[in-house]
């Protein structure tokens, strides 16, 4: 039998201010343990982030200018999706969830069946910087692989055409995907965390924060509040350079970053609305005045 001095011995040493973490890992391990085990808990809780953000910005969308708060920051003002456009891209989502993504799971768990959670929780810089590496390494990936489906006609017609089917994004369009798109996705989401071989809270973290940033570039809205503002430099792009690229789809190739798009020369800024009315309105004076 083991004693005290022993167990303390095999016990990793942490200071107090490194255990932030522990009592809610504690709780979802001894509380939760049948559900954050499952191998099927990370596709349920991108999708329900994916249904969860989603559905307050389709809401915005189907009272446009009745909320006139929300509809002053639409990037494409004259155009608004509709209730058919928005089932078909929550269908087309649901669909490949059923059909090829639960699926996937189900195999990949007959052959690799799910590591034991750990007893302890990360601590709060392996939260961050396992979650910063990682998004970093995924931006780099979707870059490259957005950008060559851009440039291979093939590859865009077969692979990524279909989410170019609208032309002004709307929060549900986040995950309006050909299944080959979203299974590369899902690979690089799955392995990437592997190769960091970061914390399963980390993951999960991951998941929710990585699942807002796509649906708040897709929302079609640029909020003062959004996270592009809140974060120096421009590091984020947001949901202006993401309806830059559907608007023109040779520029911003990066789902999160602006570093590639900058580095590569396909970054392309969004045109305010306010210096567009001002060059209409200095057009017309200057038509004026050579009358």
């Amino acid at each position: 039998m083991w004693n005290a001095s022993e167990l303390s011995l095999q016990l990793p040493t942490r200071r107090s201010s490194d255990l932030l973490l522990q009592p809610f890992w504690d709780y979802l391990v001894f509380q939760h343990y049948p559900l954050v085990s499952s191998p099927f808990f990370p596709v349920v809780l991108s999708f329900a982030s994916y249904f969860l953000f989603s559905l307050p910005f389709a809401v915005i969308d189907l009272l446009g200018e009745n909320l006139p708060a929300f509809h002053h920051y639409k990037i494409q003002g004259n155009r608004r999706p509709t209730v058919h456009m928005m089932m078909r891209s929550l269908g087309m989502a649901v669909y490949n969830h059923l059909v090829f993504v639960l699926p996937t799971v189900i195999i990949n768990n007959v052959f690799m069946p799910p590591a034991p959670l750990p007893p302890m929780a990360p601590t709060l810089w392996e939260l961050f910087s396992g979650g910063l590496g990682t998004l970093l390494i995924f931006d780099t990936q979707y870059f490259i692989w957005h950008m060559a489906h851009h440039k291979n006609p093939h590859l865009y017609k077969w692979v990524h055409a279909i989410h170019h089917e609208y032309y002004s994004p709307f929060s549900w369009s986040t995950q309006h995907l050909s299944a080959m798109e979203l299974m590369a996705v899902g690979f690089w989401s799955n392995l990437d965390p592997l190769m960091l071989t970061i914390h399963p809270l980390t993951t999960w973290v991951l998941i929710v924060f990585s699942i807002w940033l796509s649906v708040e570039d897709h929302i079609g809205y640029d909020l003062p509040f959004s996270l592009h503002h809140l974060v120096p430099f421009g590091l984020f792009g947001g949901a202006p350079a993401h309806d830059m690229h559907h608007q023109k789809p040779a520029t911003n190739f990066a789902p999160f970053f602006s570093h590639w798009d900058r580095l590569c020369g396909t970054e392309s800024h969004l045109e305010k609305k306010t210096d567009k009315l001002g060059e209409s309105e200095k057009n017309t004076k200057d038509k004026l005045h050579a009358m």
